[in-house]
């Protein structure tokens, strides 16, 4: 049977050694393949395991039966016992019944990159939500992987046409399966429109969502913007739960800043589909920053990366700055210069260092302010509720009073705030003409 590799106790410093494996097909660059693989070597350490050898396996179609061929398998096997490895890792997703062929033969467990990313985020996971999201995307993943587990019982008892103990023990666990997979998506439903209820709580502030590649450094830069304490470790996928901060912009006014999930290249689709009420405050955003770790020497898959992710989830079209981070690490060979000929509208920061800060919230700042347009009003003394939360969601530019008691307003605000204030004073206010206060 293949089975989900455990994942290591963090307080234990021993890691397990494991076997990292790629296939290289006429698609495919090598470079690219390295570049996966040690990405892979480093979700494995994320899960507790050391990378003791990689096997590269060049073929021109993959195979059905062991997607990489009985000649390779052997190879691994034997590589398994004299490097006393506990568990054989691939890059690409394998089917169930490649999972089970190759644990057979190599009898060791086999996952794959989707099944390690999974691990992760289980033992990674903190909250009631993101416990939920993620049981929900490993249960799905691993309801068409139990076939197999009682398959001894049914080579042991009944023939053609008759029900074996395994059979039956088999039908039983996918039927448990299948019915807490439906618990799961009912409880997120549920969670997901209180999530939506706080977020039109949320609605007349504006809304900034940091985004990026895992380990881009998103959470040291919200720590940085908004001393918030987000654990912020130089490891894959430190953090799962969004985090959500008041920023305050160089005018004194604020904002709201939310750290979300980080992404990564083959990110499992159930579990883009089971963190969907997460992700979706990046959909609601006003503004979206992406962290880009500028020193990687892959940084551009790892937009293209993200950016997929974002058209995925429908945040495609939200007003995005690249924030390229990390700019301390670049090799001085005219790194920085080549980031700005290619994104001119980016920013360069180092967030631990506190670098390029002052022109990010500048930037935030001139977005903020892009959406604002001036209106007059004219406010009679029974709407002091108004006048307050003008001051608190707009800026004030002038305010006068008439003969007849009236509070003259010019006011710099978005529609959305504006929009807002109407629906919670109960009606709309009085707009005057441009040559009145």
């Amino acid at each position: 049977m293949q089975e989900t590799v455990s994942i290591q106790d963090p307080k234990v410093p021993e890691l397990k050694r494991a076997i990292a494996v790629g296939v290289l097909t006429d698609s495919r660059h090598r470079d690219e393949l390295d570049e996966h693989l040690r990405e892979l070597a480093l979700l494995a350490d994320t899960a507790g395991f050391e990378v003791v050898s990689t096997v590269v396996q060049e073929r021109k179609a993959i195979d059905p039966a062991t997607f990489i061929g009985s000649g390779k398998v052997a190879e691994i096997a034997a590589l398994t016992e004299e490097l006393s490895v506990e568990a054989v890792i691939f890059d690409d997703d394998l089917s169930p019944s490649q999972g089970r062929n190759l644990e057979e033969a190599i009898q060791k467990p086999v996952t794959d990159r989707t099944g390690l990313i999974l691990d992760i985020f289980a033992s990674r996971a903190r909250t009631r939500e993101a416990k939920t999201q993620v049981e929900l995307a490993r249960l799905q993943y691993l309801l068409p992987r139990l076939t197999g587990l009682w398959s001894h019982f049914t080579r042991q008892r009944g023939g053609v046409g008759m029900r074996g103990e395994g059979e039956t023990q088999l039908e039983m666990d996918r039927r448990m399966t299948k019915t807490r997979i439906a618990e799961l998506r009912r409880e997120l439903e549920h969670i997901r429109r209180q999530a939506e209820t706080r977020r039109q709580g949320r609605s007349e502030a504006y809304q900034v969502s940091l985004v990026g590649y895992t380990n881009a450094g998103k959470s040291t830069l919200m720590n940085a913007l908004t001393q918030a304490g987000v654990l912020a470790e130089n490891r894959l996928f430190a953090t799962l739960d969004a985090s959500m901060r008041t920023l305050a912009l160089p005018s004194g006014e604020s904002v709201i800043l939310t750290d979300t999930v980080g992404f990564i290249r083959k990110l499992p689709p159930n579990l883009v589909a089971s963190f969907r009420s997460t992700l979706d405050e990046i959909t609601d955003a006003d503004l979206v920053l992406h962290v880009v770790d500028a020193s990687h020497p892959a940084f551009q898959d790892h937009i293209e990366a993200t950016n997929l992710v974002l058209d995925e989830i429908g945040a495609a079209e939200t007003p995005t700055v690249m924030v390229f981070n990390k700019i301390d690490q670049l090799d001085g060979s005219g790194g920085l210069e080549r980031l700005r000929q290619l994104y001119p509208t980016s920013v360069a920061i180092a967030a631990r260092d506190g670098l390029g800060l002052d022109q990010l919230l500048a930037t935030i700042q001139t977005h903020y302010e892009a959406g604002r347009r001036e209106v007059r009003l004219r406010l009679g003394p029974s709407q002091q509720k108004a006048i307050s939360l003008l001051h608190q969601r707009g800026r004030v530019q002038d305010m006068t009073y008439d003969d007849d008691g009236h509070t003259l307003m010019r006011v710099l605000i978005s529609p959305k705030d504006l929009g807002q204030i109407h629906a919670e004073v109960g009606h709309d206010l009085e707009m005057v003409p441009g040559d009145r206060p």
